[in-house]
C-alpha cells in the first residue's frame, strides 16, 4: 500500500469548499497544499498535519500522535496521526483544519 486511498478521499471532502487547495504527490503518498503551502496529506496510513512551530509541542501530547520523521530527520510543526485519532470524521475534520489554519496564517506561494 502506498497511502491510504480513503484517507485521501475523506480529506478531499472536507477541503472541497476551500478555494486554492491543490492535491500533490509527495513523502510516496499525497499532500494538500493550501495557496501554494502545504497542509496536510496521508503517509502509508498516517494523517499527517502541519501544525506549525506554536501548536508543535501540544499536538504531539494528543493520543495517537506522533512525530514526523520517515527519513531519520524529524520535520518539526509537523505530526502524524494514527488512524484511532482521526477515525471519526468531526476528528479529521479538526485536524485537516488546524493543517489549514496554518497554511493560511503563511504567505501564498
Amino acid at each position: 500500500m502506498a497511502y491510504d486511498e480513503g484517507l485521501a478521499q475523506r480529506i478531499r471532502e472536507v477541503l472541497d469548499d476551500l478555494t486554492g487547495t491543490r492535491e500533490k504527490k509527495m513523502f510516496g503518498g499525497v499532500c494538500y497544499l493550501v495557496d501554494g503551502n502545504m497542509a496536510c496529506g496521508v503517509f502509508k496510513e498516517f494523517l499527517i498535519v502541519r501544525v506549525g512551530p506554536d501548536r508543535y509541542e501540544k499536538s504531539l501530547k494528543i493520543p495517537g500522535t506522533r512525530v514526523f520523521d520517515i527519513t531519520g530527520k524529524v520535520m518539526k510543526g509537523w505530526v502524524m496521526v494514527e488512524e484511532d485519532a482521526y477515525a471519526d470524521d468531526d476528528d479529521l475534520r479538526g485536524w485537516v483544519v488546524k493543517g489549514v489554519e496554518f497554511a493560511q496564517s503563511l504567505p501564498p506561494k
